[in-house]
């Protein structure tokens, strides 16, 4: 019984030390939301979505080394199958409990199908380095969901209510014939009430997206390793 107890006792110390992080979290994110420092291009960048997304409240940047050179990362990319992760699905789950979403939730589809399936739209490629996805939505609303704009009228989008969101995924070479994987993310919004509702929205669901954008990298990491292994070996 002494041992339960202790188990019980520890177990429900490190609830509440991951409940007390979560809030101190979500206290920062809402204090730094929209002074993040200005975010500079990476200089081994091929696209800028500055055309795009000039100013923004939020934005991310993720990368990772990959032991794998830039067409079998690419091609990695362009397989990625979020799905695959226990993490992704698990915080896709919280999300929709949390906010009351009684949608489906995300099929099993190949990626671009997937992502133009949800309402993304293809802002801009460059065959064989990079993706630029976009759209308008409103990720506070119980049942989120995307509207793709055409790219000549996504930077010129001021309708208000709504959040303008890009994200990337890039692969650019690396010394030794390797490659490295960045996926970035910017949001802005169109009206004061809309910031402030995505202001809440963000600090309390950062965790969950940032986790998203390190499984991303995780997946294709090992997936582009795993097929450059297997062609060294042929």
């Amino acid at each position: 019984m002494r041992a339960v107890r202790r188990v019980l006792i520890a177990a429900g110390l490190l609830i509440v030390a991951a409940a007390a992080f979560y809030v101190l979290y979500v206290g920062a994110s809402w204090l730094q939301y929209g002074r993040e420092k200005r975010e500079t291009t990476p200089a081994a960048a091929v696209i800028s979505i500055d055309r795009f997304l000039p100013a923004y409240d939020v934005s991310e940047k993720h990368e990772t080394g990959v032991r794998a050179p830039v067409p079998i990362t690419y091609q990695a990319v362009r397989n990625l199958d979020l799905q695959r992760s226990t993490a992704v699905r698990a915080v896709l789950k919280s999300r929709m409990l949390l906010m009351g979403d009684r949608g489906a939730g995300m099929e099993r589809r190949p990626f671009l199908e997937q992502v133009h399936a949800m309402g993304w739209g293809l802002l801009a490629e460059v065959p064989g380095r990079a993706l630029v996805f976009g759209a308008v939505s409103r990720p506070w609303e119980r049942n989120v969901r995307f509207h793709p704009l055409p790219p000549a009228q996504f930077a010129a989008f001021r309708e208000p209510g709504w959040a303008k969101i890009v994200w990337t995924l890039e692969v650019d070479p690396a010394p030794q014939g390797l490659s490295l994987f960045r996926t970035r993310t910017r949001v802005a919004t169109t009206d004061a009430g809309a910031r402030r509702r995505f202001r809440g929205y963000w600090s309390k669901f950062k965790p969950g997206i940032v986790l998203i954008r390190h499984q991303a990298l995780a997946l294709v990491k090992s997936d582009a390793e795993r097929r450059a292994r297997a062609a060294a070996r042929r």
